[in-house]
């Protein structure tokens, strides 16, 4: 199997945005409203990143992206009489 990106995104509750916590593509730091909006705006960012360092030469010409996104929330249970 050839490479593949790995970013790793969480859900900011307090800031009720989508964010990029790590990823292989170094400065890769990016935010959106909805994971969608997420996905769309990961493959330009990495263009861009791979172009600004000249590091596209490492990278074969399609590369997949694989998003592992993360999120939590809380329930809060009565107490069982």
């Amino acid at each position: 199997m050839g490479k593949v990106i790995v970013v790793k995104a969480s859900f900011d509750p307090e800031a009720g945005v989508w964010s990029t916590e790590s990823s292989d593509i170094h400065g890769l730091r990016i935010e959106a409203a909805t994971i969608e909006a997420l996905i769309e705006r990961i493959p330009g960012a990495i263009q861009d990143l791979l172009e600004d360092c000249d590091g596209e030469g490492s990278y074969p010409h399609d590369v997949p992206v694989e998003l592992i996104a993360h999120a939590s929330t809380r329930v809060r249970l009565g107490l069982a009489a």
